[in-house]
């Protein structure tokens, strides 16, 4: 039962927001009682808390799943891109948004983890992408990964609009693999960027 609520609650968390969703509503959502919710989870700030772990956790294996297939390294960042799109297509606001205007401690716990585990993957990737010649081979890898992930996080922290956080999160990419890129690899850039324009008719 109790990941069933952290399930449900996450849902409902992230489509209505986590300032406006009650335990009552919760409760309702599910036909239990609220009693039972409070069995497992002592206030609603915990079950936010255990909602954002769960949403981490699954974005780091969809991501894992991507990284698994041997794309190249350009292909594979618009895949996590594409990834991200589709996870939270169906809402409105940012959550990332969300948690740093209403629970700023809960954000940072997770921003915390999404920073240790996001910059792995950048640093796999630049250097995957160097041994393929997409990327330039005197790139200093860990300067690139922050600015990087800076972009990318100031950009959810700072963007109410979901549609907005994805469409600045392209720019960022594409201009984050421009700076890193060989011919070759603003080939491989073009390629994707005409295919995300496919995508967008």
């Amino acid at each position: 039962m109790k990941y069933k609520i952290i399930e449900k609650a996450t849902e409902m968390f992230l489509k209505l927001g986590f300032k406006s969703v009650t335990m009552d509503d919760i409760a309702n959502e599910m036909c239990i009682s609220k009693k039972t919710i409070y069995k497992y989870f002592e206030n609603k700030e915990i079950l936010i808390s255990e909602g954002t772990r769960a949403v981490h956790e699954k974005i780091h294996d969809t991501i894992n799943t991507i990284v698994s297939k041997n794309f190249n390294a350009i292909h594979e960042n618009f895949e996590i891109r594409k990834m991200f799109r589709e996870m939270f297509n169906s809402f409105d606001n940012s959550p990332v948004y969300q948690l740093k205007k209403h629970y700023p401690e809960i954000h940072n716990e997770f921003i915390c983890r999404e920073v240790d585990e996001c910059n792995a993957v950048f640093r796999q990737n630049i250097a995957k992408g160097i041994k393929e010649g997409l990327y330039r081979d005197n790139i200093d890898i860990e300067s690139s990964v922050r600015f990087y992930y800076t972009l990318i996080f100031n950009i959810n922290e700072t963007t109410k609009s979901e549609k907005e956080v994805f469409e600045l999160e392209y720019q960022a990419l594409e201009y984050h693999t421009r700076a890193l890129a060989t011919p070759k690899g603003i080939k491989e850039l073009e390629k994707q960027l005409e295919k995300q324009l496919e995508v967008n008719k």
